[in-house]
């Protein structure tokens, strides 16, 4: 995709301004002026899982350390547009290495770069990192020791404990019911509002969360929990600051910043999820004006 190719589209709120941006970000990060942004809170698509309808989307790689590749470009690039002090919240999901089966999706595949083949498992295990069949590939661990490698401060593990967890039919193993959130510092003087969320207690928040989805659906396969968002901005940025969030989806990060009296900045290659993520933030900026 060229430059030419990119859209942006600006939404105006009560809280927050929102601009939400159509295109590769890879492509447009750089275009981004140099430590303009305060926390990036994300969930990059999981390899091998969905079809997001786009030849240059992340997830529909040959293998599984190209996958890693991918994303350590991807946050090379936030890391120039990231405050001294700012941080990154990244969820990523896991998969298993799997011969044999007649699964027709999953991130057991290794998967081309086409509708046809990102949802049609071929039933090899990746010849990488020693995986046999079966095993658990561990993608959100190597995704943090990549990272953690190309300069950022792995700084805290959270578990996602989700309170309805997708079926599995799985005999053999317990079924999957949490993902992994990790936080990552830029430089060791980072800025973290302890006092943003806190338990119920009063005491520190723990570092295992547990959110369920939301009571009504935004259109997006895999959007992640408005409160998982909330924390990380929250606990990561002051009023006024400016959210990244550089796989924009359908805009939870984007709805939840403007709530929170912050801006955002959403890239998302499919311009059909940016509409989405337009109609989400003119909902959250009705329910503002409402409140006020």
């Amino acid at each position: 995709m060229s430059r030419g190719d990119n859209k942006v589209g600006s939404e105006k709120a009560t809280g927050g301004q929102v601009s939400i941006l159509t295109g590769d970000s890879r492509t447009l990060l750089p275009t981004l002026p140099a430590e303009s942004i305060q926390c990036c809170v994300t969930s990059p698509p999981y390899w091998g899982l969905r079809d997001y309808e786009h030849d240059q989307q992340i997830g529909a790689e040959p293998s599984p350390r190209a996958y890693v590749d991918s994303l350590v470009e991807v946050f090379d690039a936030v890391h120039r547009v990231l405050r001294p002090d700012g941080t990154v919240w990244l969820n990523v999901g896991d998969g298993y290495a799997r011969n044999g089966g007649q699964g027709n999706c999953g991130p057991n595949a290794k998967v081309g770069n086409t509708k046809k083949m990102i949802q049609k498992r071929n039933c090899k295990v990746p010849e990488v990192w020693g995986l046999k069949d079966r095993d658990l590939m561990g993608l959100p661990w190597r995704v943090a020791f990549a990272l953690q490698e190309a300069g950022w401060i792995l700084r805290s593990r959270i578990v996602w404990i989700k309170k309805t967890a997708m079926p599995e039919s799985v005999k053999n193993r317990p079924t999957n019911a949490t993902e992994e959130l990790f936080l990552f510092a830029k430089q060791s003087g980072y800025y973290y509002d302890s006092k943003g969320v806190r338990e119920e207690s009063g005491a520190n928040l723990r570092n295992y969360w547990r959110l369920g989805p939301d009571t009504s659906g935004a259109g997006h396969p895999a959007a992640f929990p408005r409160e998982l968002a909330r924390r990380c901005i929250l606990l990561g940025s002051r009023a006024g600051d400016t959210i990244l969030d550089p796989f924009g989806g359908s805009g939870t990060t984007g709805a939840v910043a403007q709530e929170e009296d912050r801006n955002a900045i959403l890239i998302e290659l499919n311009p059909n999820y940016n509409e989405l993520a337009k109609k989400r933030v003119k909902s959250s900026q009705r329910r503002l004006r409402f409140q006020v």
